[in-house]
């Protein structure tokens, strides 16, 4: 990331390992960090928030590049996607601002009276739902552009929130730790689920009250919810008690959880983990750590495509062969998987010098520790090779002069070695004569000496 674009081209060319790597979506990456990801619903489009400032970047799959940004006068909470395209979306914003977009730009913007944490759209009444930092859950009616009467929980507050894509059936996590279960016909509760209780079992350590931090359904019955402890629950809504507890051991809140259909896969994930476990048995398949902090995961639907929404500029995007083929966008991946592995070992550069922290006291360089000059790398650091050279030559102004004569000396050596070697068996030639031979070079050898002395 800190090499020059002429440094990176130059290692591309002697590097096998960087010329193989595969940049899918050019400059798939946000200024500084990016929060919220999505694809839209006829799978061409993916949309990402983030900072700083805070903007949308929507990147078109079929040209494999950005197609627009749009800037916002405040950050983005969370977004959704209302059509099938990218024409028509909503932005919840941090200071209680609700902006709609559509396919020229800005669309309109309204206020709710609470800050909003999340929403979600009922599609048969075209309402959305808002919860937040209320007990209150706000519905804005976008046919008749205008809001209408909340709904009245039992909750301080609400942290997320889902509607379920067959029945409609509107779920909300509470800060208690508990999910209300709302029939948007009626307008009435029709259940409640008491979580935190579910999600502590015998080997759990946990600090404070669960809260609920993620929430999914999967087709009618299934839901998955996510606790601010790492517990993922997953439950039959014909049941109260939940039919799996899966704890990240982490103890961190779950930021996201995704249903993987084919093969019958959760998909969770904290800041710091992704984890996929079987849903019958709660086996894990397999995990992910990223380099840096999660914000958001998305599963890419019918594929088996994740991408990461990080603490970081770029967004990951991971393919997993095993869940999914590849998106018809980029089907050459298939064919790729091999080449694909990458070899684990870290990528020495010609122009930085690793050295250890004892290495920099040696040099008497420790103060530069934290300093631009040093790039923290694994378990030591990266140094300008050229600063490293001058820093050995003060602390021993003699070693390089050894290390340039050793240098040179093996050269010589190697040029000897290629020189043409005439091979002389002594059986096949004359004994008497070599023996002659042996002699007066002996003699030579004690005039010169003589000459010498005198």
């Amino acid at each position: 990331q800190w090499l020059s674009d002429r440094k990176k081209r130059a290692l591309q060319k002697k590097d096998v390992d960087i010329r193989r790597r595969i940049e899918l979506i050019q400059d798939f990456e946000m200024p500084t960090v990016s929060t919220k990801i999505k694809v839209s619903r006829d799978g061409q489009y993916i949309m990402a928030v983030g900072t700083y400032k805070p903007r949308i970047r929507c990147f078109d799959t079929y040209q494999l590049s950005q197609k627009f940004e749009r800037c916002l006068d405040s950050e983005v909470v969370t977004f959704e996607i209302l059509s099938d395209d990218y024409s028509k979306i909503v932005f919840l914003q941090c200071d209680r601002f609700v902006e709609f977009h559509s396919q020229h730009g800005h669309y309109y913007r309204t206020r709710i009276p609470k800050f909003g944490r999340d929403f979600s759209y009922h599609y048969p009444s075209c309402d959305l739902y808002f919860v937040g930092a209320s007990s209150e859950v706000y519905r804005l009616n976008l046919e008749q552009g205008r809001f209408l009467n909340s709904l009245q929980t039992d909750a301080s507050e609400s942290s997320v929130c889902d509607i379920n894509p067959v029945h409609f059936l509107f779920a909300m996590g509470t800060a208690e730790g508990k999910v209300e279960c709302w029939d948007p016909r009626t307008r009435n509760r029709v259940g409640l689920l008491d979580c935190a209780l579910s999600s502590v079992t015998a080997d759990t350590e946990i600090d404070g009250l669960p809260s609920i931090s993620a929430l999914k359904f999967d087709g009618a019955l299934n839901m998955a919810v996510g606790t601010s402890t790492g517990q993922v629950l997953l439950y039959d809504l014909r049941s109260s008690n939940p039919l799996i507890v899966k704890d990240h051991h982490y103890g961190l809140p779950i930021k996201s959880v995704q249903f993987q259909c084919q093969l019958d896969l959760i998909i969770s994930a904290d800041s710091r983990i992704i984890k996929m476990w079987n849903k019958d048995t709660g086996k894990i398949f397999t995990s992910m750590e990223p380099e840096y902090d999660i914000n958001d995961v998305c599963l890419y639907p019918n594929s088996g495509m994740l991408m990461t929404a990080n603490e970081a500029p770029k967004m990951n995007v991971y393919y997993i062969p095993v869940l999914g083929p590849a998106p018809k966008w980029c089907s050459f991946l298939d064919n790729l998987t091999e080449e694909l592995e990458e070899n684990p070992e870290s990528t020495v550069y010609d122009d930085y010098k690793f050295v250890t922290r004892k290495d920099l006291e040696n040099l008497g360089l420790a103060h530069l520790i934290g300093s631009s000059l040093l790039r923290a790398y694994m378990h030591g650091f990266f140094m300008d090779i050229r600063l490293y050279h001058k820093a050995k030559m003060m602390a021993n102004p003699f070693a390089y002069e050894e290390y340039r004569r050793e240098k040179i000396r093996q050269k010589i050596e190697e040029t000897r070695a290629q020189r043409v070697q005439l091979k002389v068996n002594p059986v096949n030639n004359d004994k008497e004569l070599a023996l002659k031979l042996i002699e007066e070079e002996g003699e030579e050898q004690q005039v010169t000496r003589k000459r010498k002395q005198k």
